[in-house]
């Protein structure tokens, strides 16, 4: 929905309301103090002899395109009253973020939570040789094995057949790994799931504490957590030691920012400096002002309008509530009780099981996409996964609606033929970084049946690998990935070709 002209004169928005008591009562967290200064800054006449080249040039293609609002407030880094020097406003908003989500520490990241992951994976090295990996992490927890070269010890977490969907892992499955595992770095979780399952992160961060190591947290889908009472707590209240947050995802800020943030604990004056130093290594030094100050004007409304993330909860319920009554879907998590692994679902997301309405989830989305001109996060076989980001307003009745107008081309939308599960992994033969550097040859997909895979292969959305470097391909992988590239909107991250039909493989 347009609610401005991209040419509209600025103007102040509204007082935010006040302030939770649960998220701090300081005045500052009212402000926005390194979006505010880059505001300031660009209404100075500024002569911008300096990168970027555009140099908010007035009538050029950018300025005509995105508005000249947005090329005047992209400035580069490193400059006086921004974020040079000390007590600057950068180090202001860095405070407030740290103070709203619980942490010791927050770092601002410009290139997603993926580069939080990859810094978490970096550092694990520094604290022993084995990372106890879920194996359903995001693929960039991969990325990060490659880059530190640790070795890995996978949980695996438990697989609802009827739906295809991993969710998390159990704190004594944690606790069996870590027991054979005496070199273990520390533990590295997924909690939220992508369709919302919620894992006991308090149980786990105990048993990983135990075993004398830190529990790493990928908490992507779960930015907004613990800034309204009928979300779930957010995992640095309940035990985890490093947390990476995709803010852009649930929280507000503009696509590619996230956060890091370091809890108060036992292995925090270990991971800070680490941390700290991996940031260095991978932060591009050029960091947009435009995401950073979106990380800083989302966590204000977190902070500051808890009325708002309430309505959109309500909205969520409302459209699950209205998939209820009218009998033809269902919601995916009404099932996540019968899980051990699960103790909560986020109220944001809306699981829906399309499949027993008589259409795939993959075939509702691209009608959604096509002829309606709504937009789901995620499709599988069986199900779509809708999404209502804290403080937004979605017209829930148009979705309602246009879901239950959709066609039922399924002859037998119950059964389980051709349903596309979940592939089981195969055996790993390599670390990450082995295979990923070792000599390789490029195959037909059914001669890699059997071999060492040299890349990370990840359906995607939601970018869970289904094969990692250094596991043995096998034929049920193969053919996942391949169905999963043939259906509408589907994609493989990594693959060599569309289809699939190549992969790369140690030689």
């Amino acid at each position: 929905m347009r609610t401005t002209d991209q040419h509209t004169p600025y103007s102040p928005s509204p007082s935010p309301s006040p302030v939770p008591a649960s998220c701090g009562s300081e005045a500052g967290q009212l402000g926005a103090p390194y979006a505010e200064a880059v505001l300031r800054h660009a209404g100075r006449d500024w002569l911008r002899l300096n990168v970027p080249g555009h140099a908010a040039t007035p009538g050029s293609d950018l300025a005509g395109f995105f508005g000249a609002r947005i090329t005047a407030l992209d400035f580069p880094p490193l400059l006086d009253g921004i974020d040079l020097g000390p007590g600057t406003p950068l180090d202001r908003a860095l405070g407030l973020a740290a103070e709203a989500w619980g942490a010791r520490r927050t770092w601002f990241l410009t290139n997603g939570a993926s580069q939080g992951n990859q810094i978490a994976s970096m550092v694990a090295p520094a604290l022993g040789r084995t990372l106890v990996v879920q194996r359903s992490v995001h693929s960039s927890v991969i990325d990060g094995l490659v880059l530190s070269g640790m070795d890995a010890v996978f949980v695996q977490p438990s697989v609802d057949p009827g739906q295809g969907i991993a969710h998390g892992v159990t704190a004594s499955d944690v606790a069996a790994a870590l027991e054979r595992t005496p070199d273990a770095a520390a533990v590295y979780i997924v909690s939220p799931s992508y369709f919302g399952a919620v894992a006991d992160v308090r149980a786990i961060a105990d048993a990983a504490h135990a075993a004398g190591v830190p529990l790493i947290v990928d908490e992507a889908w779960g930015s907004h957590f613990g800034f309204h009472p009928a979300l779930p707590a957010r995992a640095l209240s309940l035990g985890a030691d490093l947390v990476t947050s995709s803010t852009h995802k649930l929280a507000g800020s503009l696509t590619q920012s996230a956060m890091l943030h370091l809890a108060q604990g036992p292995f925090a004056d270990r991971l800070e400096p680490l941390v700290d130093r991996a940031f260095r290594l991978v932060q591009s030094t050029s960091a947009s002002a435009l995401l950073t100050a979106s990380l800083d004007l989302a966590r204000r409304s977190l902070v500051a309008d808890a009325v708002a993330t309430g309505g959109s909860v309500g909205a969520a319920d409302r459209v699950r509530s209205a998939v209820r009554a009218l009998g033809r879907f269902t919601v995916v998590s009404d099932g996540f009780h019968v899980f051990p692994d699960v103790v909560g679902a986020d109220p944001l997301r809306i699981a829906i099981d399309t499949r027993v309405g008589g259409i795939t989830g993959h075939e509702a989305r691209r009608r959604l996409f096509r002829d309606h001109q709504i937009m789901v996060e995620v499709a599988t076989d069986a199900a779509i996964v809708a999404v209502i980001g804290a403080g937004s307003a979605p017209d829930t009745d148009r979705f309602v609606e246009a879901l239950h107008t959709l066609p039922s081309p399924l002859t037998d939308p119950g059964g389980a033929g051709g349903m596309l599960r979940l592939p089981e992994p195969g055996a790993t033969k390599l670390t990450a970084r082995e295979a990923f550097l070792s000599p390789t040859r490029v195959v037909a997909a059914e001669e890699a049946v059997g071999r060492i895979s040299a890349d990370t292969l990840a359906a995607y959305p939601p970018g869970i690998p289904n094969v990692l470097p250094g596991e043995v391909v096998t034929a049920e992988v193969v053919r996942f990935l391949q169905r999963t590239a043939a259906a509408p909107n589907g994609h493989v991250r990594g693959a060599l070709d569309p289809g699939v039909t190549r992969l790369r493989v140690v030689a």
